[in-house]
């Protein structure tokens, strides 16, 4: 995902969850509270990478059409 927001000049901030364990809480917060997660736990992936768009309006987990970052 990284490749294409840069490719495409889409404006981010990259966060590692294995940078720090702040980062890692704020993570699992959010896939244990939001329901975008649900079906994803279902299957047994764990959700990641995710694009969340401004603070937390939209998650997107797939590519997305460059309409909905804009």
């Amino acid at each position: 995902m990284k490749e294409f927001l840069s490719n495409n000049g889409i404006e981010f901030e990259y966060i590692d969850i294995t940078d720090s364990i702040r980062n890692l809480k704020i993570y699992l917060k959010l896939r244990d509270t939001r329901t975008e997660f649900d079906a994803i736990k279902q299957v047994g992936r764990v959700g990641i990478p995710f694009i969340m768009v401004g603070n937390g309006e939209k998650l997107i987990f797939e590519q997305p059409e460059l309409d909905d970052l804009r």
